[in-house]
């Protein structure tokens, strides 16, 4: 019964285990690819998480580059949710013509982080592409319950 009860009790901690490991962004080191499109323009890179030296705080880093094939003008921009509270849309690069330009930003970011990257032409949010996500994390494996 004994036996029973521990090992009942070792499944339990790694599926919580699980749970957790799966919610959470992968390692500082790991980069993960992003891509937004809308009309002759395009834009994609990579994001990851980081934790600057001597701070308790996470920080999302996104760089990549928007590109435009056509005459129009595009804009890349971002709009995060911080603990359940949506905030304005930012801009963070604009292209008019053919060319290509760099895109970097980042913001602060929690288990309570949602938040997506755009691309709309000209300079207001009248006419936007899909938005992507950029908080959403490729599942990390799970380690093995003990049978």
């Amino acid at each position: 019964m004994r036996t029973h009860l521990v090992r009942t009790a070792v499944v339990a901690l790694a599926a919580a285990a699980t749970v957790v490991v799966a919610g959470t962004p992968s390692s500082a080191a790991t980069e993960v690819p992003w891509s937004a499109s809308h009309g002759t323009a395009s834009a994609s890179g990579t994001r990851w998480t980081e934790r600057p030296a001597g701070s308790t705080s996470t920080v999302l880093v996104v760089k990549g580059e928007l590109r435009n094939t056509g005459s129009g003008c595009y804009a890349v921009w971002s709009q995060f949710t911080f603990d359940f509270m949506p905030r304005p849309a930012r801009k963070h690069a604009s292209l008019c013509g053919p060319g290509a330009v760099p895109v970097e930003f980042s913001t602060a970011y929690s288990a309570l982080t949602t938040g997506s990257v755009f691309i709309c032409k000209g300079d207001t949010l009248q006419d936007c592409g899909e938005r992507r996500t950029l908080t959403s994390w490729p599942v990390q494996a799970a380690a093995t319950a003990v049978n």
